[in-house]
């Protein structure tokens, strides 16, 4: 199996399953109790605060730990959105975020808030004069991803940041695709808050954090218990969050010999599918894109029978993100950078690791040949094509 769909999830690393193994069996104390017993657990959530705190280059009071990436979206926006609403109603947020934003923002439009959504160019990068354009008076909250989970596409976050704190607004931004994948600097980058999800970079599910600035109201999002600060209820996932920490250490210590070989492996990909498969499109910047990833659109061809065929070479890939995985719709980052449906509908992500080696790479792309020249040849529209550009 050649598993190309580092986006969805990742592979837990050995020290990430290691760490949880001793809060599973013998140290599982509830890190909430005052016996010794508990200590185990207290400290393992302490060290990992602190260490993601580090990461961020910021305090371990401002890190919380949450579920995962939706949940901490959902928090930040939520959650500001209510401690804000005396200062106003209106949001921003991309065309192109993640469905935990997308939807948070749809619940909240139903609530009585606005929310505009801001345009990006072909590459995917956010418009910043429109940005600019779209702060009000009453504007209290900016929500921009790190990096597009589809396409890859890095986004201009400091200048972001800047402009929301010029303007007095918090700057919320969901990067987990971006953390523990490429440095972030919470404090050179003027970001308030920020959400990670530990399976995006090898650690275990159902597990993630928020980051949320020293100073900002914003209200609790679990009612029941003083965990977190008081802030986020419930007995802690101490196995997850022992986990999550080990991951997170073995990449930021891999991180800077991870980013140059999946950069070179991902450049030899794209490389090889735009010379090798005609009417292909390689969909989000082509520099400014995170490491491993690569996202196409190919002619004629529809994105669900391609990921049958490469299943059936043992290649696991995706037509874009996982939460939206069964939809018969389009892309909704595809339509905002101009694709065409039918265009958008045969879009295939390629994700890489640190694993993924330049053979891996061949073989992938030796049967996407085959199966693309397959599926199009079933194509009466790609016939159709054929025969007019014969013709001209």
């Amino acid at each position: 199996m050649i598993y190309l769909d580092n986006a969805a999830t990742t592979k837990p690393v050995p020290e990430a399953v290691e760490a949880m193994l001793p809060y599973l069996t013998e140290y599982y104390g509830n890190p909430s109790s005052i016996y010794s017993f508990s200590d185990k657990s207290k400290n393992v959530i302490r060290d990992t605060r602190d260490f993601i705190a580090e990461s961020l280059h910021t305090k371990s009071e401002e890190i919380y730990f949450t579920a995962g990436g939706s949940e901490s979206d959902n928090w930040a926006l939520k959650a500001a959105a209510e401690a804000y609403a005396s200062k106003g109603k209106h949001i921003i947020t991309s065309k192109i975020e993640h469905h935990a934003v997308l939807h948070a923002c749809q619940y909240l439009e139903k609530q009585g808030y606005e929310v505009t959504y801001v345009g990006v160019d072909e590459n995917g990068i956010l418009n910043m004069e429109e940005l600019k354009s779209a702060i009000r008076e009453d504007t209290i909250l900016i929500s921009v991803m790190f990096a597009n989970n589809e396409i890859g596409t890095i986004q201009p976050i400091k200048e972001i940041g800047a402009l929301a704190r010029e303007h007095g607004i918090l700057f919320h931004t969901d990067a987990v695709q971006a953390y523990a994948q490429i440095p972030i600097d919470v404090e050179e980058m003027n970001i308030d808050m920020l959400s990670g999800s530990g399976h995006k970079f090898n650690g275990p599910k159902g597990i993630g954090f928020l980051y949320i600035r020293k100073g900002i109201k914003i209200r609790s999002f679990v009612h029941g218990g003083a965990q977190e600060r008081s802030r986020r209820a419930g007995t802690e996932n101490v196995p997850g969050i022992a986990g999550m920490g080990a991951a997170a250490k073995y990449s930021f210590k891999i991180m800077e010999e991870k980013i140059k070989k999946e950069t070179e492996i991902r450049d030899y990909l794209i490389g090889r599918v735009l010379q090798e498969i005609p009417y292909t499109r390689l969909n989000g910047d082509r520099t400014r894109r995170l490491p491993g990833n690569a996202n196409f659109s190919f002619r004629f061809i529809e994105g669900e029978s391609m990921l049958i065929h490469l299943d059936q070479k043992g290649i696991c890939a995706s037509s874009g993100s996982a939460c939206t995985s069964g939809s018969l719709d389009p892309s909704h980052v595809l339509l905002a950078i101009g694709l065409p449906h039918e265009i958008a509908h045969g879009s295939l992500r390629l994700t890489l690791s640190e694993e993924t080696s330049k053979e891996d790479i061949d073989y992938v792309v030796d049967n996407l040949k085959e199966i693309v020249a397959y599926i199009r040849n079933m194509s009466p529209l790609y016939e159709d094509f054929v025969k007019a550009q014969k013709e001209n």
